[in-house]
């Protein structure tokens, strides 16, 4: 199969619904640098490190770093995205269904960010993909279980894992600068907090960039003819391509995210702040290298949990934190739902 950019643009001229697919796919991976990046850069702003403009187009920039450097240096995560549903042989019709699934993202995850809750776009994803499956096939014979073990893995893993390493970091920092003055400390942090906001939003780009790069390569494979992946290297201007668009979505902001994650969940102060980043983009480098998909949503705000509980349990808001988990429990079936149902109705139209 031939992947250059000059074969890319001979498709499209003479395939409608590749035409479509590729609008679509760049539509949620905007959504995703939109309503997902600001999780990354929402402690460095609520303590004040950096306005919220400045950080916006840091992390557009540190975002796009994010796609194309790790997609590079190891794919792992893409080729899971694109391996855990089997659309069936005939590729027209998995096409359509290609594109019911990322039109059911882009419309729930709008929704939630207009009332600012901040979404798991990786678990949409996960969702609309399956809901177009099993619409395509008729029944859950298009779900890769051993592909969806690794989802549920990511799943405990961005809970546990960012919890326990927010706190474990939260805790030695604070033993490590008992000792140091106020004034010079948050001097410090400060720098260190922007930092550590940059490598979250690297991070981000290196898991939610290879997500959406996988979904992607698994349009342009149907487009050829082809059922699956299996094999095929992912080209550099696809890499750029969703790195650009991801980073673009990213410089559009996302201040009612922001403010939910890095203010109402837990009141920071900023060496908190940098522990938290910290945290997140340690385990998403740990996820990215070993090819787990994750939430970096959950990642973040676990991460930000577990430093508020080094502090006191009470000083997080079990709220924020109810609601931004009865969200994500509704993902699943309901984006999976919008996504089954726009797949049947797809491919009466089409």
């Amino acid at each position: 199969m031939d992947l250059s950019f000059t074969s890319f643009w001979g498709q499209l001229a003479g395939n409608p619904i590749l035409i479509i697919t590729v609008v679509f796919t760049l539509g949620v991976i905007f959504v995703n640098g939109w309503t997902d990046a600001p999780n990354a850069i929402a402690t460095c702003v609520t303590t004040r490190c950096l306005g919220v403009r400045q950080a916006i187009w840091m992390s557009a920039v540190f975002n796009f770093l994010g796609v194309f450097v790790m997609t590079q240096i190891n794919s792992s995560v893409a080729s899971t995205i694109s391996n855990m549903v089997d659309f069936g042989a005939d590729t027209s019709s998995a096409l359509i269904a290609l594109c019911a699934a990322l039109l059911s993202i882009v419309v729930y995850s709008v929704g939630a960010s207009i009332f600012g809750i901040p979404t798991s776009e990786s678990h949409s994803l996960i969702a609309g993909l399956s809901g177009a499956a099993i619409a395509i096939q008729g029944g859950v014979g298009g779900i890769n279980f051993d592909e969806w073990v690794k989802v549920l893995y990511g799943l405990a893993l961005s809970l546990l894992l960012g919890f326990a390493t927010g706190w474990i970091i939260c805790k030695a920092v604070t033993i490590l600068c008992r000792n140091v003055e106020r004034r010079a400390a948050n001097r410090f942090f400060r720098l260190a907090q922007i930092a550590g906001a940059a490598g979250m939003s690297f991070m981000h780009g290196a898991q939610d960039g290879q997500k959406f790069i996988g979904v992607l390569f698994l349009g342009l494979a149907f487009a050829h003819g082809q059922g699956s992946v299996a094999g095929m290297e992912i080209p550099v201007w696809l890499m750029l391509l969703c790195s650009v668009v991801m980073a673009l979505g990213t410089s559009v902001g996302g201040e009612k995210i922001i403010k939910s994650v890095g203010m109402d969940m837990v009141k920071l102060e900023r060496y908190q702040g940098f522990c938290a980043d910290l945290a997140g983009a340690l385990c998403l480098l740990y996820s990215s290298l070993f090819g787990i998909p994750v939430s970096t949503t959950h990642t973040k705000t676990s991460a930000i949990m577990g430093v508020g509980a080094v502090k006191r349990l009470s000083a997080i808001n079990y709220g924020v934190v109810k609601d931004m988990m009865l969200t994500w429990i509704f993902t699943f079936p309901g984006c999976g739902l919008i996504s089954f149902v726009m797949a049947k109705v797809f491919m009466q139209i089409f």
